[in-house]
């Protein structure tokens, strides 16, 4: 049981919007929050997690498409969820409509998730490069092929309609702004709902998100619900979004870092409740202890703890507790190193105010964009994709 923001220490209160549900295709849900796809972050155990804090949908890690089709074991592992997840989310990644909707097939027909998001949005250059990701979305008809072959693929099972989403930024630069179109297609495709990360691919993560372009987008969307993305490190934060644009929804990717306690917070706000104080130090632990023990379950042994080392860096973000205990979470390898390290922090520490805004993860905007060679000449041309283009590292 969560022990997080039990204690009765002073608690803000903001009020929730009006009608505060949302649906995404036939999928329902309390609070109209979604957990952002991220790579070698959102495996089971940390979805299962944050969902033990509130009530949202988790979406899975990036797979790519190619990758299930040619039976890449660690993709289809990528692809298993927990029994306890109610809801089965996906990121999917490709470039060609064929092999594409042959995964979606794949995926639906054989009953293993109940709603696909597409990923329009990476800026790393491994993807952009090849013409996927974020760079994707300027040449339209690529994109439009792209969106219907996933969309009808969906919706051609037994299993019925599974719905597909797409996840996308303003662009590429602000000299090639694609998301007013990227959302007009995929709403004109039959996609369930748009997300927005408005930032542009060169932009990265670095400048303040651009809201505004979230309320642009939300007047020209009708039919489809509109989700918006980035700079919501707080639950106030996502109120304001919402009051602020008109969204349907909002995305959760670097403010739940080392704070799942974040969809607790939310699911407080958006029922118009008291949103607790922030976690000292002994209850942190508690939820690092929980983590430790969804990993070890989840993959049976305590083989490859050294990735959780980015999780207990950013679950120890803006305590005190010293650089000797940071370096030393820098080195952890077993479950016992980890509890002996946890047992010799001060519980009562605080977090200072503001520290949920502490620079968790990428944070930086991109010299330029990598794109394949005259990518930018014609935004309507039929495009001959670079080889590799399917063939990036699922979760990448």
């Amino acid at each position: 049981m969560n022990t997080v923001g039990a204690s009765s220490q002073e608690s803000t209160n903001s009020p929730s919007p009006a009608g505060t549900g949302l649906c995404i295709g036939p999928i329902a849900l309390d609070i109209p929050v979604v957990l952002a796809p991220m790579a070698g972050v959102t495996d089971a155990p940390f979805r299962v997690l944050c969902a033990s804090f509130g009530g949202a949908m988790f979406v899975n890690q990036m797979v790519t498409a190619r990758a299930l089709l040619e039976g890449h074991a660690s993709s289809w592992e990528l692809t298993r969820f927990h029994p306890s997840e109610k809801i089965r989310s996906l990121q999917l990644y490709g470039t060609d409509p064929i092999t594409l909707g042959e995964a979606v097939r794949r995926l639906v027909g054989e009953g293993k998730v109940d709603h696909i998001d597409m990923n329009f949005g990476c800026p790393a250059a491994k993807v952009t490069r090849n013409g996927g990701g974020a760079a994707l979305p300027y040449k339209r008809k690529l994109l439009r092929d792209v969106i219907r072959s996933a969309v009808q693929a969906a919706a051609s099972e037994s299993q019925g309609k599974v719905p597909v989403t797409i996840k996308f930024r303003l662009g590429i630069d602000d000299d090639h702004l694609t998301y007013l179109e990227t959302a007009r297609i995929g709403e004109e495709e039959g996609v369930a709902a748009v997300a927005l990360h408005a930032r542009t691919a060169l932009q990265h993560y670095a400048p303040p998100a651009h809201w505004d372009r979230i309320a642009e987008l939300k007047t020209q969307t009708k039919r489809i619900p509109v989700l918006g993305n980035g700079d919501i490190f707080s639950a106030q934060d996502a109120l304001e979004m919402m009051s602020s644009t008109g969204c349907d929804g909002v995305v959760i990717g670097r403010g739940c870092l080392g704070r799942p306690w974040l969809f607790r917070d939310l699911a407080a706000a958006f029922a118009g409740e008291e949103i607790p104080a922030p976690p000292k130090l002994g209850e942190v632990a508690d939820v690092i202890r929980q983590h430790l023990d969804l990993i070890l379950d989840w993959q049976g042994g305590e083989e490859r703890l050294a990735h959780f080392r980015k999780h207990l860096a950013w679950y120890l973000k803006g305590y005190a507790v010293g650089s000797a205990v940071r370096a030393a979470a820098g080195q952890v390898g077993t479950a016992a190193e980890i509890h002996a390290l946890l047992d010799s922090l001060d519980p009562s520490l605080e977090a200072p105010e503001g520290a949920e805004r502490i620079v968790r993860s990428h944070s930086n905007a991109l010299k330029r964009v990598a794109l394949p060679e005259g990518w930018l000449e014609n935004p309507d041309a039929t495009v001959q994709l670079p080889r590799g283009a399917e063939e990036l590292v699922s979760g990448g």
